[in-house]
């Protein structure tokens, strides 16, 4: 048998000589691994919810706007090319989640009370594409065509009003002219959003109706696109500006909320905090087994030196010990990290922190997400310092001089 063979058997057979102080490790291994992994995976679903719920409270992951509209989101400030000619292009670069809207402020008035909201005029059947906000009816039923003169508002916004499906409301709102138009709607839907504060916020009704009550025509404030990845955008934001030319302004979702965007960079960070402190904990053990294991063997090991043994030798058993240690722990923790993501398909409800969530931007309900390089990193990063942390007790082992080994007692 070859040296590191040799080295492989005698590293594997001290791992078990004490089997209760390596189960101990190994539990704390695994469990350590596990708290990394799972928390990881915890703080990148509610990054990922709160980023799929801002996208989908209308913005789609690319937005389509005139250069001052976000300044000013008036009927001044419309889109030039009109909506027609907007689905005739976008066809043609094969584009097929994209939704030309009608956004404005507006004031909404029922019997008893009245809110400021955002009024939006859509076509139901490319807002159901991207699965934007007012997509999903709780109650009622939704706007089934651009010329459907009806209004779906949310439940929250029902209870404000103390209105309900059935009942008219009146929004107001201001033309291209500056003057005050309004128009009676009639409930038709209720629906229901993952933020309960975008119940609140909008208002939808078909896009030609709502044109018709502004008298803007054919145009639209905003064109919203949606894609298959909100992590792959740019090439999508590439593609909306070629067909714009200039002249409108098209962002992606990044920059039309910096504060979802620094979320991302934010949890990468944390991401290597939490790795660090979980394995500062683990190496204080990790270290004190082999320490332990290398001061139980220390005639052994002088004898093994006195036969010819070289060091290097033994700096290798002992650092190997420590990666057999490391891998069946991490092997452990990965398994149980896994078991725990499969016991929990429906998420974590937190909905006693829901107002805290909401103030956040995420909802009340919190699905962790396991991401393939963040597995890859954990174990990588813990094995790399593992193995570094195992240099010191390795390398005072190689040290030892045979006799005084030996006769050591």
């Amino acid at each position: 048998m070859n040296t590191a063979g040799i080295v492989m058997r005698l590293a594997w057979r001290n791992l078990w000589r004490n089997y209760r102080r390596t189960i101990i490790m190994l539990m704390a291994i695994s469990i350590g691994a596990w708290a990394m992994i799972f928390m990881i995976a915890m703080l990148r679903g509610m990054v990922g919810d709160m980023i799929r719920d801002g996208i989908n409270a209308l913005p789609g992951v690319v937005q389509v706007h005139h250069p001052d509209y976000r300044d000013d989101p008036s009927v001044e400030n419309l889109i030039t090319m009109p909506s027609g000619e907007i689905e005739s292009v976008f066809k043609e670069a094969q584009i097929q989640y994209f939704s030309p809207r009608v956004r404005v402020p507006a004031i909404v008035t029922s019997e008893r009370a009245s809110r400021g909201v955002t009024l939006v005029g859509v076509d139901p059947a490319k807002e159901s594409l991207i699965q934007a906000v007012g997509s999903n009816i709780g109650e009622g039923r939704n706007l089934e065509s651009v010329d459907d003169s009806g209004v779906v508002i949310g439940h929250r916004l029902a209870n404000k009003l103390e209105t309900s499906v059935g009942k008219r409301i009146v929004l107001m709102s201001q033309d291209r002219n500056n003057e005050v138009v309004d128009r009676g709607y009639r409930v038709i839907g209720l629906f229901t959003a993952k933020l309960p504060a975008q119940e609140e916020m909008f208002v939808f009704s078909g896009r030609t109706v709502v044109q018709k009550m502004l008298g803007i025509g054919d145009a639209v404030s905003e064109v919203a696109v949606s894609g298959p990845d909100y992590k792959l955008v740019e090439p999508l934001v590439q593609e909306v500006r070629q067909i714009f030319n200039g002249s409108e302004e098209v962002l992606s979702w990044q920059e039309l909320d910096e504060y979802l965007s620094a979320m991302m960079g934010i949890i990468d960070g944390f991401v290597f905090v939490w790795i660090v402190v979980i394995f500062l904990a683990l190496s204080f053990g990790l270290v004190n087994t082999l320490v332990m294991a290398i001061f139980e063997r220390v005639r052994e090991i002088g004898l093994m030196l006195a036969l010819g043994m070289r060091p290097a030798s033994i700096l290798s058993q002992i650092i190997v010990e420590s990666v057999f240690l490391l891998l069946i722990g991490l092997a452990i923790g990965n398994v149980l990290a896994y078991v725990t993501m499969l016991m929990l398909p429906a998420g974590i409800d937190i909905s006693d922190l829901a107002d805290g969530m909401e103030l956040m931007g995420a909802s009340d309900v919190l699905h962790p997400t396991i991401n393939v390089k963040d597995i890859i990193i954990v174990n990588t990063f813990v094995l790399f310092l593992g193995v570094l942390a195992s240099l010191s007790p390795a390398w005072k082992a190689s040290r030892y001089e045979p006799v005084e080994a030996i006769t050591k007692v």
